[in-house]
């Protein structure tokens, strides 16, 4: 069985939480049923894996916080990308996981002037087919490592998804993430972050028709080559 370890990267907000628990249950829930075991790594409290060869892959989760951010668990976090990569162990990052990959091996990030992209959004793949999944952040890729290809792509996220060949993969959009959970993360967070115009576009674009079938296919085939999936 595929060992995977989840490197949590921050926490759901108090409300949130009581009902979705913790960024690990959402990827656990997604990848369900394709025979891989789970371990969570809370990085960002400096839990990390004593060794890379503990697991057989990586998944980076999303966080509150920006990878261009003053952490001490940032740094390790790039260097066991970089030491995953160099010992062909696969890793994938969602949101926050794919700019601190990008970061890690040459990318630059930053908070994206022209603000938020929140819920559907539909992007295009790198074979020109349309990907629809929700999105929840202001922070982007705005340069990718040298070594990546632009998997997909939307006008507003230029570099929404980055492939590194079979070493691994990233995605801005959160695949693990369903039109119930970005509601009740607009409603613990949405007034802070969005003027009443922003958040009730956000609300009125919800919906669950979303490729997360073809995106966590995608992701396996980075995390798990061997399996057999249609």
């Amino acid at each position: 069985m595929t060992k995977i370890g989840i490197l949590q990267c921050g926490d759901h907000p108090e409300e949130v939480a009581k009902k979705h628990h913790s960024h690990s249950a959402l990827f656990e829930k997604m990848f369900g049923g394709h025979h891989l075991l789970f371990q969570t790594f809370r990085v960002n409290y400096g839990e990390f894996p004593d060794e890379i060869s503990a697991c057989d892959g990586y998944i980076i989760t999303g966080s509150r916080h920006g990878v261009y951010e003053d952490h001490d668990w940032i740094a390790p976090l790039e260097q066991l990308v970089r030491d995953c990569f160099a010992a062909s162990i696969p890793v994938i990052g969602i949101c926050f996981g794919h700019q601190l990959m990008a970061q890690a091996l040459g990318g630059k990030v930053e908070k994206f002037a022209a603000g938020w992209s929140v819920g559907k959004v539909d992007y295009t793949s790198r074979d020109g087919k349309i990907v629809s999944l929700n999105a929840f952040h202001q922070d982007q890729v705005i340069k990718a490592p040298q070594d990546s290809e632009a998997i997909l792509s939307s006008d507003f996220c230029r570099y929404a998804g980055l492939s590194y060949g079979k070493k691994g993969m990233s995605m801005q959009p959160h695949p693990e993430m369903d039109a119930e959970f970005i509601k009740d993360l607009l409603d613990a967070k949405g007034k802070t972050l969005f003027d009443e115009k922003q958040l009730s576009e956000a609300y009125e674009g919800l919906t669950d028709d979303i490729d997360v079938d073809l995106a966590t296919k995608m992701l396996l085939s980075i995390l798990s080559p061997e399996l057999k999936l249609a």
